[in-house]
């Protein structure tokens, strides 16, 4: 059972917020923060990457609107450094952009495709014990044919940073099922110091990516290798599986939806209903419908489109599935 939040107890949110697709959906996080959590004192902070020899070409927001709208939402723009992944693996922002928060300072990091739909300031963070999203499926590692199970791929990852590999196991699952291993989503995470947690982040993402386990030869690592690595972090850290609540992160108070297709398709109505009352102000609307896939989604239609092809109470298993039938359709956007 997780232990309740120490009382008044102050911490920061971060989000990335990188050219493109990202920086509208940190319009609409921010929008829906301020909406639906009043009691949330903490500082807003948007990471921005800078340019630098690992982009390219400029990873910034693109535009004064942008800014504009961000910052008459409370949110701060913290510029960062990518000097390990930038282009070649920009999930590594998440792990880079650590550095740019206060040291010393809890944090909580979200995903900008997060729509926050209650109030965060009710959540029992616990910053001493980390973990992360399991809103997640078994999509890493994918097993080959005669090749190590779960057990000896995330065994070799344990032994390779000289962690406990028993004491990360659910027993609740049994042997060689996906679930019985520590494996999150990256969709957000938290802690008392985002230097002390990205610095271990780093460490271990990068070694897994340059001297990988003779284990992980067969192994993608692009786009998993964030998620590879965060678990670790969280056990190295006093951390694990179930140091939260159940039903609120990814329940009551936050909805990591991925991209608006399948928030339209999967998601509760009152998470369509948020996503729609928060991107409905006129000065929010002028600037998100600079992006074709909000326009459409949001403002034109098309999500109640994508919404009717399924049904919420019969949904099929794997998200795989729902991304197909949508792309069927002709609705697919991101």
């Amino acid at each position: 059972m997780a232990r309740r939040a120490k009382s008044n107890q102050p911490y920061n949110i971060m989000v990335v917020g990188q050219g493109g697709r990202l920086q509208y959906e940190a319009i609409i996080f921010a929008a829906s923060l301020r909406a639906h959590s009043p009691g949330f004192e903490g500082r807003l902070l948007v990471a921005e990457p800078q340019p630098g020899t690992q982009w390219q070409g400029d990873p910034r927001i693109r535009g004064d609107e942008t800014r504009e709208v961000l910052d008459r939402l409370g949110a701060e723009i913290i510029p960062f450094e990518a000097t390990h992944f930038g282009d070649a693996y920009p999930y590594g922002n998440k792990i880079e952009a650590l550095f740019a928060l206060p040291e010393g300072e809890p944090f909580v990091f979200f995903d900008t495709d997060t729509l926050v739909t209650g109030e965060v300031a009710s959540v029992p963070f616990d910053f001493d014990r980390p973990t992360a999203s399991l809103r997640r499926e078994g999509t890493w590692p994918k097993l080959e044919l005669y090749g190590p199970g779960y057990g000896a791929i995330w065994k070799s990852l344990y032994d390779m940073f000289d962690l406990d590999f028993e004491s990360a196991l659910d027993p609740v699952f049994p042997d060689e099922y996906w679930q019985r291993y520590p494996y999150f989503n990256a969709g957000f995470f938290f802690y008392k110091c985002p230097h002390a947690f990205g610095e271990k982040f780093l460490e271990y993402a990068l070694a897994i990516r340059d001297t990988p386990p003779p284990e992980l030869i067969v192994q993608e690592l692009d786009p998993w290798l964030d998620q590879v690595a965060l678990p670790l972090v969280i056990h190295a850290l006093g951390g694990g599986k179930h140091t939260l609540p159940p039903g609120l992160l990814d329940g009551d108070v936050t909805c990591h939806y991925r991209v608006l297709p399948l928030l339209y398709a999967r998601e509760a109505d009152r998470v369509v209903e948020v996503l729609e009352e928060v991107t409905a102000p006129n000065w929010i609307k002028k600037v998100l419908k600079k992006y074709d896939p909000m326009k459409r989604m949001i403002y034109q239609g098309r999500g109640h489109k994508v919404r009717d092809l399924f049904d919420r109470d019969n949904l099929p298993r794997r998200e795989q599935a729902i991304r197909n039938t949508i792309k069927r359709n002709g609705f697919w956007m991101r």
